[in-house]
């Protein structure tokens, strides 16, 4: 049974999620919570052998389909080995993208279907959606200059795409947004790293403090 809480953190590429949840990491560490932390695709073996198959920049012929259902079968393992027996154990898990990316990516960006993309991950998790998650709002131009500027981020095979496609990827997010208004927090991330972090710390410690009543 789940006694834990459940945090996910989401947003378009470059927006800076790692940065942030470095921070929030050590901030509720600091305060002796029990954290968890983790990421999709990946967190675990099977899953992460998933990740490099899904982001592999030489598989540029992969199916969008194939590309939603490896997510989902990552999506899988990894909640079913990590993240609900940490939850059992009361841990506060923090994750880097869950369901949220692949309805944004998959199902809007790649034109699947909001819906279909739902309907398998919606099979995958068997109704363990986050209690909180965290989305990191920017805009696509500015998260993918980061991503340029940075030489130390994974480039993947998402970096890849045209411009128009992180901009569907922003809509697509909208989209789940207005879908699940009760779980989603929006982030500005256009700020700086310190006000972003500001901002996430205190949506999750009103959070923090709502749960323990």
């Amino acid at each position: 049974m789940k006694t834990g809480l459940f945090i996910t953190v989401e947003g378009g590429e470059g927006a800076g999620k790692t940065t942030i949840v470095d921070k929030i990491e050590r901030d509720l560490r600091a305060r002796d919570i029990s954290v968890v932390r983790t990421r999709e695709p990946g967190g675990i073996r099977i899953a992460e052998r998933i990740r490099e198959v899904i982001l592999d920049v030489r598989h540029t012929e992969m199916d969008a389909r194939t590309e939603a259902l490896l997510y989902a079968a990552a999506r899988r393992q990894h909640l079913i080995e990590k993240v609900l027996p940490a939850l059992e154990e009361g841990n506060v898990v923090i994750c880097d993208r869950f369901i949220d990316s692949s309805l944004a990516y998959q199902g809007h960006a790649r034109g699947i279907g909001f819906n279909d993309v739902l309907a398998i991950n919606e099979f995958a998790i068997e109704g363990n959606y986050p209690d909180l998650t965290l989305f990191f709002n920017i805009e696509p131009e500015v998260g993918l200059a980061r991503i340029k500027r940075s030489g130390t981020r994974e480039v993947n095979r998402l970096d890849q795409e045209v411009f128009n496609f992180h901009e569907k990827v922003k809509e697509g997010y909208e989209k789940v947004i207005a879908q699940y208004p009760e779980r989603m927090a929006v982030i500005n991330a256009n700020q700086d790293v310190d006000a972003v972090f500001l901002d996430a710390m205190a949506v999750i410690n009103d959070f923090l403090k709502k749960s323990s009543k």
